[in-house]
């Protein structure tokens, strides 16, 4: 598409045609997505005979949250790979293909395919997952007006696909058990390639381009080193297994976990040793630091949604709402329904406040409202233990860690695009994105090697972890606000 064709193209809603691409593609994938993740806790822990593995609670939160976090490392990969091998387009194909055998792995009732389709749809999620706001981007020449209208439709298409997926997939469960439920994923995916393939003329022309090409003499030297990291990984899994004299499926967990808890550290070091750095640019990158961690620490609380509040939800939870009898499954739809509703309401209340408050003020009050969650469901719990709480319990503190993703999340992504190096725009957002994995990968470990503890014991746990670190913060705002001024101030002189 050329630069004209950009700015002419009305043809979706005043948008290019190819947002239409977009938009389809990315909610039946977060179907596909959202939808397998609302039941993989219920199939990892129940009983053989109900059509589950029969893994314990504890390790089966480990297992989803390590999930989770693994589709965030993956997306290094598949930023990688974007960049330096396939492009944008093929990239994302890829990664689909990989998400449709995986969710055909688990729909097979087969528990030797089970783990199988967790591996293929976190690497083929982590594959996919850049590439689609990369094309989106490219449908805009830079002066135009409708990208952030065109970022919010796509956004919409997200939550859309994450609304809707645990009631159709709980549906499917109730219907033919847990793989009728994987098999409902692997066909929202196949409806996501289906627009994808479908729509790809609508694209524009640099979705085909490989940005950073691998050369010819360097093919040798990336294979070297990929086989390399092979090596390492097999080492690093086999000293943790006689450390840790755990199986093989908790020695993996903690593995990742661990490679994900090294990785951002390795970026910010990589960073801020690079010459391509300024000082004022380390001055910022210094500021980022415990934003950086106060992120983490958020979507450690926030991605429980599918472990420990859906454990909740199973078997503390009265599902009983006046004459209707709800699924498990349906709270999570209420975080997307959350951000349907207010993310209108966020955008134009920080427009009408300027810039107030400042950015690390805005990520206090997001991971406050993460840790008060955890405070209420923990009391709740509590004040119901032995029996079953309310609906509305669990629904609320969904509802209070939406507001809290809307204080942090879209703000996070900025703050990043500001403070990271220039040498380092794209590797910066993927050190945000790996703020998820980090803070997930504490939560598994957590889930694994914790001593048994009651459920409100472990709300009321990472409540208190994440409720120091918004001490912390607070305590730092006005200095990260001080380097982040020096940094620019530097810059300018």
């Amino acid at each position: 598409m050329s630069r004209q064709r950009r700015s002419s193209d009305t043809a979706f809603f005043g948008h290019p045609v190819g947002l239409m691409t977009l938009f389809t593609t990315e909610l039946w994938e977060r179907f596909s997505y959202y939808g397998m993740r609302a039941i993989l806790l219920y199939f990892l822990t129940d009983s053989i005979l109900n059509g589950g593995l029969a893994i314990d609670e504890p390790t089966g939160k480990a297992v989803v949250a390590t999930y989770s976090s693994s589709v965030f490392l993956t997306s290094v990969i598949g930023g990688w790979l974007s960049d330096r091998l396939l492009g944008p387009r093929k990239a994302a194909l890829y990664g689909g293909i990989i998400i449709v055998l995986g969710h055909l792995c688990l729909a097979l009732p087969l528990t030797a395919t089970a783990y199988l389709g967790i591996i293929f749809v976190a690497v083929g999620s982590g594959v996919f997952k850049p590439n689609p706001t990369v094309m989106l981007g490219e449908l805009y020449s830079k002066t135009d007006k409708r990208r952030d209208s065109g970022f919010s439709i796509f956004y919409l298409g997200i939550n859309l696909g994450s609304f809707f997926s645990p009631w159709a997939v709980a549906w499917a469960r109730n219907w033919g058990g847990y793989h009728a439920g994987f098999s409902v994923a692997a066909i929202g995916m196949a409806i996501a390639l289906a627009f994808y393939i479908q729509g790809r003329k609508y694209l524009d022309h640099t979705a085909d381009e490989v940005p950073n090409p691998i050369s010819s003499q360097e093919k040798a030297k990336v294979v070297r080193s990929l086989g390399l990291v092979v090596l390492a990984l097999v080492i690093f899994w086999a000293i943790v297994k006689v450390v840790s004299h755990a199986d093989v499926l908790l020695t993996t967990v903690t593995t990742l976990n661990l490679l994900a808890l090294a990785m951002p550290i390795g970026y910010f070091a990589m960073m801020f040793r690079s010459p391509k750095v300024t000082s004022a640019e380390k001055s910022r990158l210094v500021a980022f630091i415990p934003l950086f961690l106060a992120g983490a620490m958020f979507w450690m609380v926030f991605e429980q949604a599918a472990s420990s509040m859906a454990a909740f939800a199973e078997t503390s939870t009265d599902l009983n709402v006046g004459s209707m009898r709800i699924d498990p499954e349906w709270f999570q739809s209420v975080n997307p329904l959350g951000i349907i509703i207010l993310s209108g309401v966020f955008a134009a209340l920080w427009q009408k406040l300027g810039g107030r408050p400042s950015t690390p003020t805005k990520f206090a009050m997001g991971l406050a409202l993460a840790s008060a969650s955890f405070v209420f469901l923990g009391v709740m719990a509590k004040a119901y233990e032995g029996g079953l709480a309310p609906a509305w319990i669990l629904a609320l503190t969904f509802v209070i860690q939406t507001v809290g993703e809307l204080c942090l999340s879209p703000v996070g992504l900025a703050a990043t695009s500001l403070l990271a190096p220039n040498a380092f725009k794209s590797q910066g957002m993927a050190l945000w994105l790996l703020g998820s994995a980090f803070g997930q990968s504490i939560a598994s470990l957590i889930f694994a090697h914790a001593p048994k503890m009651s459920q409100a014991n472990e709300f009321l746990l990472f409540a208190a972890i994440s409720g120091v670190f918004t001490l912390v913060l607070i305590t730092l705002i006005p200095w990260i606000n001080r380097k982040i001024n020096e940094g620019f101030a530097a810059e300018q002189a």
